[in-house]
């Protein structure tokens, strides 16, 4: 007969007593084994899209600028080497809004050692020859003192003027500025234009906006990839600290589980204190500064994201942010006070459990070692095939000419028919294309990409979870500890996993990756439909997304206990699945009280750690504390090594303490099976430890009182029969 508290029938029946089962079979057989050879295709298939993209790409488009004829500027052991900048003949055609349709200035663009600083026109540099040799520096090769102004214009040779400049992400920009509320340009409010007509600075502008919208997000990547190329050993320096800090967590937790829980507690409290107390205190000193009391909605994107920390409206919502969390932490932890105590007495258990099996708290190295192939593999395959294209030149026309924009071939157009009907049209580098098979597919390839990151990335974390599942497995099911376990839990686990049950981790994650693949897909929807005004549309979507974020949730808990349940069993993913969540149903209220509290204690771990590391971070790099002025790194954003660095953070603090959280459900549902299993008879003895079977022994007596408590409740809630009525009468 169940116990209170435990639903049989509709859940599937109890596991029956077997005197042969000793823990994980060894006697057992490949599982999935359609879904493991689809895998392998699969994976050759992502090794040929890798090599085609190495083979195709190009890196140094996405890194350098590019001139007119296709050359990237300080490209290292070129010609270019030191012509780093790239800089427009004529910036004002930048105007067209052609521009923001074919991502290239119809100007000639060439590559130059620096940008100008001064004005001058070709008219007045041409009268004098120390002039005429700084003008040069940005005229075509060829150009001769001898040639004649009509001659270097007709050709194309030189730019009719040059403006003061200043580089922006490589590329030579008017030096616009304010001078009373006027636009200038190198402290000029005129120039002189290449008829010698005089125009406003302001003219310029229009250029300058659809240029930089053009390299706009390149800007941002750049100054990015610029912060990491300062900081990148810092931010490793952060996240070995950040490692260790990790494992001295799981190390002492071993050791002092009660102890270390109640100090993750209470110091998850302070530091989340602290950062209120923080954010106050930099709103108060913004009180009263100059464009403080701006809005956020006022100010609008800005690609200096340290802008917004300038304001008051930032702090005050990181400031409520913070004290929203503290207070529900703290809500949570009155609440579940008395679970506390016994999700920290399971922790304990699952200490001793780590203790006969240490290597297992090496094991998250092993799978951070995979991830970074994974994602390292998947990054430079994306580059590449982002970078696969040809260069595409186009014609460009100062006259009508019945060839504009047509493509053309800059090696053989002079000579060309196009020329010499439009003599004073040039063939320019347009943007990177092609009009191949190759070419037309690579939206194809590319979503091939992202797909097998998530499905390898998945099958890596099933893996490790199969593997700790399997070692803790064993200890559980030694009756005489640790003598019934195997010599080496984690590597006879680890090989059972890959031998026998691969397609099971590839079925379990190829429905995980569909599902985020889908979500991708919504949120690239999302993105596109911003602008929509249609609110059933909008709506709609949101359900969506919601149902599909629920749904990956849901997945990720099946997908995790029916590896346990493979683990131990060596059956099929849909059947292992099937088995785990009638137990857990049988179950569900020790899932529901006391399984998940102690997934909120080591979620607490982790948030302590991510705290501690951001703080620091946020101190090193921003430069707030003098010890380290001179020695954090001088960034565009700050932020990038520290969001760096928190989210690396989280992923090894959550890597660390997964084998406890893998521990502990593995521990519950062994625990769940041998109450099914056993009655601690002496024919029939428990195998749980006399601790563990008084914490959850308890808690089931507990949770018994509980439920029959309501159902007393539910019964006389229920309205009588005729009957019953009748016989009342």
């Amino acid at each position: 007969m169940p116990e209170d508290g435990e639903f049989y029938g509709k859940h599937g029946e109890p596991r029956k007593y077997d005197p042969s089962f000793k823990g994980p079979i060894h006697n057992r057989g490949c599982t999935d084994i359609v879904c493991c050879i689809l895998f392998i295709i699969c994976i050759l298939g992502y090794i040929a899209v890798g090599i085609l993209a190495w083979s195709q790409g190009d890196p140094r488009k996405a890194i350098y600028p590019t001139d007119s004829r296709g050359q990237f500027c300080g490209q290292a052991g070129t010609p270019l080497e030191n012509k780093r900048q790239l800089f427009y003949f004529n910036i004002m055609k930048c105007a067209s809004p052609m521009v923001l349709l074919e991502f290239q200035c119809p100007t000639t663009q060439m590559c130059v050692e620096n940008c100008p600083d001064k004005f001058m026109t070709l008219v007045n540099a041409y009268a004098n020859q120390k002039d005429f040799d700084y003008y040069k520096k940005f005229c075509k090769e060829g150009v001769t003192n001898s040639m004649s102004i009509p001659q270097i214009v007709k050709e194309g040779l030189c730019p009719t003027m040059l403006l003061p400049s200043k580089p922006f992400t490589r590329r030579c920009f008017p030096a616009l500025g304010l001078k009373g509320g006027v636009i200038t340009v190198g402290n000029s409010t005129t120039f002189s234009d290449e008829t010698g007509k005089m125009r406003d600075a302001k003219d310029l502008l229009d250029g300058v906006k659809n240029a930089t919208v053009v390299i706009e997000a390149r800007q941002v990547v750049m100054k990015i990839f610029e912060d990491y190329t300062q900081s990148w050993y810092w931010i490793l320096i952060g996240l070995v600290i950040a490692m260790l800090t990790s494992l001295l967590f799981i190390v002492l937790l071993r050791f002092l589980a009660g102890i270390m829980v109640w100090v993750i507690i209470a110091m998850v409290i302070l530091v989340i204190g602290y950062g209120i107390f923080h954010c106050y205190m930099e709103y108060a000193d913004l009180k009263g500064e100059p464009g403080a009391n701006v809005t956020i909605q006022e100010l609008g994107f800005q690609t200096d994201f340290t802008i917004y920390l300038q304001i008051r409206q930032t702090w005050l919502a990181f400031m409520i942010i913070l004290a929203i969390v503290e207070v529900i932490i703290i809500l949570l932890l009155i609440f579940l006070r008395k679970r506390i105590l016994i999700a920290i007495a399971l922790i304990k258990e699952a200490s001793r459990a780590i203790g006969h099996v240490m290597s297992s708290l090496f094991y998250p190295l092993f799978t951070f070692l995979l991830l970074a192939i994974v994602i390292a593999y998947w990054a430079v395959t994306a580059v590449f095939l982002s970078t696969s294209n040809e260069p595409i030149y186009k014609v460009f026309n100062e006259t009508v000419c019945p060839h504009s924009r047509e493509t053309c071939d800059p090696a053989n157009y002079t000579q060309s028919l196009m020329k010499k009907t439009c003599p004073e049209s040039e063939c320019l580098f347009a943007f990177y294309g092609g009009e191949t098979v190759y070419h037309k597919y690579l939206i194809a390839l590319q979503f091939y990409n992202v797909f097998l990151f998530f499905w390898c990335a998945n099958f890596v974390t099933a893996l490790g979870q199969m593997t700790l599942a399997g070692a803790f497995a064993s200890y559980y099911w030694a009756l005489v500890k640790p003598n019934d376990m195997p010599s080496a839990p984690v590597f006879a686990s680890l090989g059972r996993s890959l031998r026998y049950h691969t397609g099971s981790l590839a079925f379990g994650s190829l429905i995980l990756s569909i599902i985020q693949i889908i979500r991708v897909l919504l949120e690239y929807v999302d993105h596109k439909l911003k602008g929509a005004q249609s609110k059933p549309a909008k709506f709609l979507l949101c359900c969506l997304k919601c149902c599909f974020w629920c749904l990956e949730k849901f997945i990720k808990f099946l997908n995790r206990n029916a590896y346990i349940m493979v683990a131990i069993y060596g059956k099929s993913f849909c059947t292992s699945a099937k088995d785990a969540f009638m137990l857990l149903m049988r179950n569900m209220i020790r899932v529901a009280v006391l399984d998940k509290v102690t997934d909120f204690l080591l979620f607490l771990g982790k948030l302590l750690i991510v705290g501690l590391v951001g703080i620091f971070a946020f101190f090193f790099f921003s430069g707030r504390v003098k010890a380290f002025e001179n020695t954090a790194p001088h960034l565009h954003y700050y932020w990038v090594p520290i969001l760096t660095l928190v989210i690396g953070t989280y992923l090894i603090a959550h890597g660390f303490f997964s084998v406890y959280a893998m521990c502990v459900d593995t521990l519950f549902l062994c625990f769940c099976e041998d109450l099914e299993r056993n009655d601690g008879s002496a024919a029939r003895p428990f195998y749980m430890s006399s601790t563990l079977r008084e914490i959850l022994w308890k808690n089931k007596d507990e949770d018994a009182s509980t439920q029959q408590m309501n159902d007393e409740d539910a019964r006389l809630k229920e309205p009588q029969t005729e009957e019953e009525d009748a016989g009342g009468v």
